[in-house]
């Protein structure tokens, strides 16, 4: 095996895994709440710009599905080509795990120019199918074709930082997503109100935020502290990225679904309810962000551990760190829901003062979030598969909680009990793909052992 001086952490392949798992998680599950919050800052300042806050303020959230959309098509190649390359590192191959790096690069590049010319070619037509009307439109465009612009820096910002976790430097990894939400913070209220930009100002904050983030992770990775170097050498088009990609598609599913699930819930909600329904379905999801943020938060900071003692063949760290995958968001999940489900009118006054909407949010939140502690049981296999780099199964359960079940639940159950059953598609689909994926793994993870030839324990 190579010796590097500068190897990623040791405590990878050394340090107590629940100790490891825990250290790793909180910065992971601190930057993943900066990352959430880019859009919440947003809209806090511009919903007060004077006299159009609320209509600005809807149009920048028409935009939200395209920037879902443009996040997702990141996370297809940093969050696949990543576990790739810890694996790698795992197994000693610094070089094979630097090729990785480097042509998931070039792809980041091609695919950021790629979206940001069809996606300005083509955003009046998405607005209007997404929702935007006169008064939003204007707005909706005027934020979405600045933040187009800064397309790259968010490709190489979220796609790149994915490889510094990778090599267990989940600090690191949490000052580069810090230092664009303090950036973001800064230049929000300087550039919407102090220049008189409005929507535009807000957007060109978020790019130029994204920009200082990419210029800080691109030094880290092309020097001698990132355990992977990005060189200029590497940044090519080659094969390695076929694998890196089909690992990728179950995070870029489960984001690139939610552009779709969006439109289901509103256009459903808007037909069976009315404003007030699409409202509440609003907030709800609004508070779901805070779990998913913790979830994920807890998943990229074990991934690294599974992927790395995975490629050292060290299967007793790999089964430990699995259990404490499984035990994370199954604890967190059902720990947070429980809390939302108890005091539901208290948080949705956080966003309204409008009764009948916080009526709905009181009735319908328990409902909606009961099937998470069962749900749980899918982010941790999702963890799992994806450190372990089984691509296939870990697709299967991307595509199964969301388009096989989610979708048609909520667009059929309606027709028999109304728009309480868009409400229910939600728990039906959660705890229904939980408890596959866990009699899935079971049966996966029993195989690669056999494969691996390790007595069952």
């Amino acid at each position: 095996m190579t010796t590097r001086t500068n190897a990623p952490d040791a405590g990878l392949g050394t340090t107590p895994v629940p100790r490891l798992a825990l250290a790793m998680s909180v910065p992971t599950i601190v930057a993943q709440g900066a990352n959430a919050s880019y859009t919440i800052i947003d809209r806090l300042f511009i919903g007060h710009i004077p006299h159009v806050g609320n209509e600005a303020m809807t149009g920048v959230g028409i935009c939200f599905p395209i920037l879902l959309a443009v996040s997702a098509f990141a996370s297809l190649v940093g969050a696949g080509g990543a576990p790739r390359a810890s694996i790698e590192l795992g197994r000693g191959n610094f070089r094979k795990a630097e090729r990785i790096l480097g042509t998931s690069t070039a792809f980041l590049i091609a695919l950021a120019v790629a979206l940001t010319v069809m996606l300005q070619l083509a955003k009046r037509p998405i607005l209007v199918a997404f929702g935007a009307s006169e008064a939003t439109l204007g707005y909706a465009v005027d934020f979405i074709t600045v933040y187009l612009a800064g397309t790259l820096f968010v490709q190489l910002t979220l796609g790149l930082n994915n490889f510094i976790s990778a090599q267990g430097k989940t600090t690191v990894a949490m000052v580069s997503v810090l230092i664009g939400t303090g950036v973001s913070i800064a230049l929000d209220p300087l550039f919407i109100f102090a220049f008189g930009w409005g929507v535009r100002g807000a957007a060109a904050a978020n790019v130029i935020a994204q920009m200082i983030s990419t210029i800080w992770i691109v030094w880290f990775l092309s020097s001698g502290r990132s355990a992977i170097r990005l060189r200029l050498s590497n940044i090519r088009f080659n094969r390695l990225i076929l694998p890196a990609v089909a690992l990728g598609l179950a995070p870029f599913i489960m984001q690139i679904t939610e552009c779709l699930i969006n439109v289901v819930f509103n256009v459903g909600l808007q037909r069976y309810g009315g404003d007030d329904y699409v409202t509440s379905i609003t907030i709800i999801t609004s508070l779901m962000q805070i779990v998913s943020v913790l979830t994920a938060g807890f998943q990229q900071g074990i991934q690294p551990i599974i992927g790395y003692n995975f490629g050292a063949r060290d299967m007793n760290r790999v089964r430990q760190a699995i259990r404490m995958a499984f035990l994370t968001q199954i604890v967190s999940a059902t720990a947070l829901v429980s809390l939302l489900a108890a005091f539901p009118g208290f948080f949705a006054g956080w966003f309204t003062d409008k009764p009948d909407v916080i009526g709905i949010v009181t009735r319908m939140m328990p409902i909606f979030v009961c099937g998470w502690g069962v749900f749980g049981i899918q982010m941790g296999v999702q963890c799992s598969l994806v450190g372990m780099g089984q691509a296939k199964p870990a697709i299967f359960l991307a595509i199964l909680r969301k388009v096989i079940l989610l979708v048609p639940l909520a667009i059929a159950l309606p027709h028999w009990i109304g728009v309480d059953g868009i409400f229910i598609a939600e728990p039906v689909s959660d705890a229904t793909s939980g408890i596959v994926a866990g009699i899935l793994f079971f049966f996966v993870y029993r195989r690669i052992r056999a494969r691996l030839g390790v007595d069952r324990e």
